[in-house]
């Protein structure tokens, strides 16, 4: 079985314009994000004729997916990127980077200001590699950066082979095979 992992095109939202950012503008520059347009480029999915795709439900995601894929497509909230929630709500303002360190960092020991830590998100994402081995097909996932590093390493862990990344490029497939 072949599950191809596919990070959703660039997003035309460049990063904050500022370079202090405070909690409130983090969570602005999030929902720009999240509703920005995207730069489409050509993927080449190799000579794998797939017979199933899942893709995030956020709009990056699913353009990506209805550009690639020609089938139908399972659109699922499983998908959707780590939230970027910052742990406390300050006026100050600190580089975007710091705040990115302190809501990771809040994610990974499971802080409550986190919708989800990195158990759940594991269970998640793990879930939709279950379903799609259940189909049995080959299958396509389209999805976001800091998600497909967790599905690379939940692959790895059920026997698949497949690319090493850290930071997944926009738009390029990620073949793994069992």
């Amino acid at each position: 079985m072949k599950i191809g992992l596919v990070r959703h095109f660039k997003v035309t939202r460049g990063y904050p314009e500022h370079r202090l950012i405070s909690s409130s503008d983090l969570i602005r520059w999030v929902k720009e994000y999240d509703e920005s347009e995207v730069e489409e480029n050509s993927v080449d999915l190799g000579s794998v004729n797939w017979k199933s795709c899942y893709s995030s439900d956020l709009p990056r995601a699913r353009t990506t997916a209805e550009t690639i894929y020609s089938g139908e497509i399972n659109e699922t909230n499983k998908l959707r990127e780590i939230n970027l929630v910052p742990p406390f709500k300050a006026s100050f303002r600190l580089p975007l980077f710091l705040h990115l360190i302190m809501i990771r960092l809040a994610w990974l020991f499971k802080h409550s200001s986190q919708p989800e830590n990195k158990y759940e998100t594991k269970k998640r994402l793990d879930d939709v590699i279950a379903q799609a081995e259940a189909e049995g097909k080959d299958c396509l996932i389209v999805s976001h950066g800091g998600v497909m590093d967790i599905m690379r390493k939940n692959l790895r862990k059920r026997g698949y082979k497949g690319p090493y990344f850290k930071v997944p490029t926009n738009g390029k497939l990620y073949l793994f095979e069992k």
